[in-house]
Formats: structure tokens, sequence, C-alpha cells
């Protein structure tokens, strides 16, 4: 069934960005008082640039902007605009992270401010719906004027040159408009500059960094508990009066989670009836068998989740306002009847917001690399054979190997977790003289994302590898035996050493794709 998401400029949403990513039968219309906005613009766009000078539509670009364009040439340098950017190089963007910019951007013209036409609405509103998808490389924007690069390629495409993915294949994009009895688009003065100069790109993958971290994050809280009743672990460490006594939100999101998934846990220990199994105090100095705390990566779960939390939440927010904000330059503002030359398409909040997020996905990692370590490491453990081993140790080697992946994953992101944010080098012949790198920024934050997932799977298969040898699985929380039962259909467990080469590609698009329901 076709379902439609109508755009008005205002008021588009994370969610609703996903809904476009995800499903293919869902469709975009435009708002008639949208439509009518831009046509107000474009109206008076043409009106003033017949009368007075006006940045990127008579004249040329950037350092070039005292270069005065000719009547006749004003289309063709739109056109050398879109040409000379889109030269981006290394490997292609996600196709879902393009699809994201193209409605992001579609939306922002819709606002206004733009001085587009609705042709060029319309024309982008059918490659949307039509799920053409430029091909977009990954180098190339440095974050400021926008994400020039990678939104010139789109551009390109619009105007028929380049190439796309269309049914899931590579293709010129010109064969796929004759096949649609599309016509390639020829922009009009100022809209290759409107088309570019925006943080569209940036936001459109935070947007869906957003929800990946999300159902990450909760992933990961249910893999701490579950580490927790694995382990006997002291229930006081996620007690809604310790955590009130120090109200972040994050962290009392978290530790309210735990309480949840925990709350018919037969295997928590409480820690009255510990104290009173020994209370014998005597005259000589003795140890107990077990400590008396547990190790931080089970017992501060919520204070070092609680930051990633906070982190996610003020991401969403930030995404929010760009997704409907307008991002180029000049603003065409109709109604007070000027142009507003300013640094609007400047992408520091996306790239202060995407690494602050980077850096708590990092602490994650480390956090689920820590506990795996923990349960492999028979001299810190001291309940488990060494790398949860249930044949013959020395002979066989059990998870050895996957703590090493686990390792070098988690080193990989430490190393990524420095903030692209501060990374500014002046280009652009000094015009561009501080810039935000926002979206290598993004770029970077998936790639530590993608990491998160990985040693999160290891860790999730190390803890069902703990509870066969525990044979608790009927003790564990419901929400955590669903989540055992749901790895082992993937994941069966290792008692003889085997090639799990396809189990491990099995079990991370569990984790990502089916885990959340499992844990819901």
């Amino acid at each position: 069934m076709i379902q439609t998401i109508t755009l008005t400029g205002s008021d588009l949403t994370i969610k609703e960005i996903l809904s476009v990513v995800d499903n293919k039968d869902i469709k975009i219309e435009v708002h008639k008082d949208a439509l009518t906005r831009v046509k107000q613009s474009r109206k008076f766009l043409d009106q003033q640039s017949a009368k007075q000078l006006i940045y990127g539509i008579n004249t040329g670009f950037g350092p070039m902007a005292g270069h005065i364009i000719g009547k006749d040439q004003l289309s063709n340098l739109q056109r050398n605009l879109i040409v000379s950017h889109a030269v981006g190089m290394g490997e292609p963007i996600l196709n879902s992270y393009v699809l994201a910019a193209m409605v992001v951007r579609l939306n922002t013209f819709l606002k206004g401010y733009s001085g587009v036409s609705v042709e060029l609405t319309e024309q982008l509103k059918k490659f949307i719906n039509h799920r053409i998808i430029p091909i977009v490389p990954e180098h190339g924007a440095v974050g400021t004027s926008g994400d020039l690069v990678q939104l010139s390629h789109i551009a390109l495409a619009i105007i028929g040159e380049g190439e796309v993915i269309f049914n899931d294949k590579k293709q010129k994009v010109a064969s796929v408009m004759a096949e649609l009895n599309i016509k390639p688009y020829v922009l009009k003065p100022k809209e290759g500059l409107a088309f570019i100069n925006g943080t569209s790109m940036m936001t459109a993958i935070a947007a869906i960094l957003c929800d990946k971290a999300d159902t990450l994050l909760r992933i990961v809280i249910h893999s701490g508990a579950w580490s927790m009743e694995i382990v006997n672990a002291f229930s006081d460490s996620v007690s809604e009066v310790l955590h009130n006594l120090r109200p972040h939100s994050g962290q009392i999101f978290v530790a309210k989670m735990m309480r949840e998934v925990l709350s018919s846990s037969k295997l928590l220990q409480n820690r009255h009836e510990f104290n009173c199994e020994n209370s014998s105090i005597t005259d000589s100095t003795h140890q107990i068998q077990r400590e008396v705390q547990d190790v931080y990566s089970l017992r501060c779960i919520p204070q070092i989740l609680g930051p990633v939390k906070d982190a996610l939440e003020k991401t969403k927010e930030i995404v929010g306002v760009e997704i409907n904000s307008v991002t180029d330059n000049p603003i065409v503002d109709v109604n007070k009847k000027e142009f507003l030359h300013g640094g609007n398409f400047h992408g520091d909040y996306i790239a202060y917001a995407v690494d602050q997020l980077k850096m708590t996905i990092v602490k994650l990692t480390m956090l689920s690399e820590r506990r795996i370590n923990y349960f492999l490491n028979q001299k810190v453990n001291r309940r488990f054979p060494p790398f949860i081993n249930l044949d013959t140790p020395g002979l066989s080697l059990a998870l050895q190997g996957l703590q090493f992946v686990a390792t070098s994953t988690t080193s990989q992101s430490q190393t990524l977790a420095f903030p692209q944010y501060v990374h500014s080098i002046s280009t652009n012949a000094d015009n561009q003289d501080i810039v935000s790198m926002g979206t290598d920024a993004a770029l970077l934050t998936a790639k530590v994302l993608e990491n998160a997932y990985i040693v999160i799977t290891i860790e999730l298969i190390t803890l069902a590898q703990a509870v066969d040898f525990m044979k608790n699985s009927k003790d564990l929380s419901p929400k955590n035996g669903a989540l055992y039962k749901g790895l082992r259909k993937v994941f069966p467990v290792i008692i003889k050493d085997r090639v799990i080469i396809e189990e491990l590609r099995n079990s991370i698009s569990f984790v990502k794709d089916e885990a959340k329901y499992a844990i819901n």
C-alpha cells in the first residue's frame, strides 16, 4: 500500500526520514502552501536579479565573487558550479544517506528562502519517489558553504549526468531518466548554488545515526543487565535511590531500564542478604569467597552509558532543528524584500553533535570490550574456564580468536574518537578560513557505530556461551532470555572448534535488525 509523507519545510522528523529510507512504498508529497512560498521566492529573485548585484546569481563564487557574470551566462554559471564540484573521490556513501539527504534538501527548499523554482522541487521529488539514488563519493566536503562536493553529485544527477543506483543496479542516470520519461533539468540562476550550499548531507547521515545509536544503546543496556545476571552481581548498583542522588537524565534512564529488565531475575545478589550471610566479624583478618563490590564494567553501567543517552538526545535535538532550517546563502527574504548574506551553511552544530555522540559510542564499545575480557579471562572472573571453553582447554580454543577481533576493533574506534570538529584547515583561497568538517565527522561516527555493533555482537556471543556453561538460561529475566534464544538461532553454542564465519555475519545481522524486537 502506497503511503505518503507531506513536506511543509517546517515539521520534518527524523522518524519520517527513516521511513522514506526504509520503505520504498512511501512517497513524498509537497504541501500546497510550501509551493506558494517557493513561487513567491523565485518570483522575487527573478525580479531583483535583473536590477541589482546578488552574490552567486550574477557574480562568481567565493574568492571570485568580484567577477560579474553576463546575463546570457547565468544558467551556465550554475552548471559550471555543479560540474566543477562534483569531484568527490573514494568509496560511495551509503544509498540510505544519499536518499535521506535528498529529502532534507527538498524540505529546505520548501521553506521558501532558497529562491529555487517549483520545477526544481518537482524534479527532486521525482528522484526521491522513484528511488533514483545518485552515487556520491565519501571524500570532498569540509562542511562549510555546506556539503558542496557531495551535494554536487546529487545535483549532477538531477541535470541528467553522472551515475545512480536504480532498482539496485548502477546505471547512467541519462538512461534511467529516459526509461522513466524524466527530462534532464536545466538549472536557473541561483539553483545550483541553492542545491549544494547547505548541510543536508551531514544532517541526513546524523539523522540515520541517531536511530542506529538508539538501537545499539538499548541492546548494550540489556547486555549489561545480562552480564549482571550471569555473575550474580549485586542489585544495588541499579538502585533507584542511588541514581536519584545523582540525577543526570541519561544515568537515570539507563538505571531504570536495567531495573525493568532485571525485575524478575532470579540471579542477582541482594546486598542485605549477602551482608547478613557474611557478618561474622572475628579478631583475625580473613578473606571471604566473593568480592564485596563488582568490577566497574558491571557496577557502573548507568554512569557510563548515561552520557551516551544524553549525547544521543542532544544530537536528536540538533538534527531536528537542522532538518527544518534554511542553510544556504544568500537567503531570499521575500517578506522583507532583501537578500541576506551569512553563514547558515556552516556545519559546526552537526559536527559538534556527532563528534560528541561518537566519543560516547567509543566509550560504550570499550565497556563492552572490558566485559568480554572479564568473561574470557579466567584469572579475573575466577568462575569460567579459559575463553569459556566447553570442550578441552588447550586442545580447543573456544572464543579466544573472537577476543582479538573485539580488542582490535575497539582500538580502531579509540583512534577515531578524536573530534573531527577541531580539525579545521583553511581552504578556498582562505575564504573558508575555518570549517566544520561536519560530513567527515558524521561518516567517522558511522564507522565507530559499525565497530560498536561488531564488539557488542561478540559480547552477546560471549554471554550466551557463559549461560551454556552455567546451564541457567531458564533463570534469566524474560527479555535477556529472549535475547539468548534469538542469538542461539543464528549462532549455536561452541563446543568443538568450528568455522564460524557465516555464523558471525548472521549474528551481526541479528543484532542490527532483530535484537531490538527480542528485547521490546
